[in-house]
């Protein structure tokens, strides 16, 4: 697809600022992706990431414009208020059985009631250290573009774009070769059968969202580094977004399969394609349209291939009063 907009737009998206500023401005996206697609191969669903992200933006935006704030204590705040959200759901889910999905609908509600109740205004930090650090760019000196006037300018990366990078690496491996990636396969797969293998079901289903809480926590951090304010709409619909890339990603909502190397994949893609539209010059509302039609299209392609792979036979489930009789029904008719 991108290869797609070169050809078709090229003087927007054949800069490679366009690219990394895929990664620069989405980041947090990206990181909340990662961390969900491990609850959902454990065969969860965490619908208060978003709000959780927003929550730490506007706090950590209140405590650096405070006569006390300092960068250090900003980054505790932020693993602190996503951890403690992760290890409520986890333990509510995991060891009192309740629903993911009403759990962290509750856990949804909670987070914006605080965030508004926390600050209604929008904030925008000042506090000199962490403008510098707002501002901070990685330059790649050989690589960029020239402008109309010829002039040389450079690729410039943040430091939230390297994080997801480092972030993927680690739960990426984590997932593949350690204990706790196979246990967490094997939970989303059938819960029952991994108990009877001996996994401790619970304490894995916990330690999912305790990550899944950690990541949405580094997400509003990186966040608030990205845009350098507080406000009640940070991050609105993120776990939408996430949910949607996540499952273009190729995991599946039923658990037990799922790659984290396909989190930033699906989030690119749906990424690229409302910046195509953007540049097509379409009306905005087309990209949710378009978002929709795609996340249809990827839920029945999973269901296809799970059902080839399981070597069952595909078939088309049509109402009854679609259906045509078959033999044995016609001759009891008879």
């Amino acid at each position: 697809m991108y290869i797609f907009a070169i050809i078709r737009y090229p003087a927007s998206f054949l800069q490679f600022q366009t690219f990394f500023d895929l990664f620069n401005l989405n980041a947090p996206l990206i990181i909340m992706t990662l961390g969900l697609c491990i609850v959902m191969i454990g065969g969860g669903i965490d619908i208060s990431i978003g709000s959780v992200c927003g929550l730490i933006t506007m706090a950590c935006a209140v405590y650096l414009q405070s006569e006390s704030g300092s960068i250090a204590g900003a980054i505790l705040i932020s693993l602190g208020i996503g951890i403690a959200f992760g290890i409520l759901h986890g333990y509510l889910i995991a060891y009192l059985e309740i629903q993911p999905f009403i759990i962290t609908l509750s856990g949804l509600f909670l987070a914006q009631g605080l965030l508004t109740t926390l600050h209604k205004d929008p904030i925008n930090v000042t506090m000199p250290a962490f403008v510098r650090l707002r501002d901070f760019d990685i330059v790649i000196t050989w690589l960029g573009t020239r402008n109309r006037l010829g002039v040389f300018i450079p690729c410039e990366i943040k430091p939230g774009t390297i994080l997801v990078v480092i972030l993927l690496v680690i739960l990426a491996s984590l997932m593949k070769w350690s204990r706790f990636g196979r246990n967490v396969y094997a939970v989303g797969g059938n819960s029952h059968s991994a108990m009877m293998l001996g996994i401790n079901v619970k304490r894995t289903i916990f330690i999912t969202y305790v990550i899944s809480g950690l990541t949405a926590g580094i997400a509003g951090f990186v966040y608030i580094m990205t845009t350098g304010a507080g406000n009640v709409g940070n991050a609105a619909g993120a776990e939408m977004k996430a949910i949607a890339s996540a499952i273009i990603g190729g995991t599946l909502l039923n658990g037990g399969v799922g790659n984290l190397l396909g989190a930033p994949i699906g989030t690119l893609t749906l990424l690229i394609i409302n910046e195509l539209i953007r540049a097509a010059g379409v009306q905005s509302n087309f990209q949710a349209m378009v978002s929709g039609l795609l996340l249809y299209f990827f839920i029945v392609l999973q269901s296809i291939i799970m059902a080839l792979r399981d070597r069952k036979k595909i078939g088309l489930t049509l109402p009854p009063w679609l259906r045509l009789p078959d033999k044995k029904q016609s001759q009891d008719q008879t």
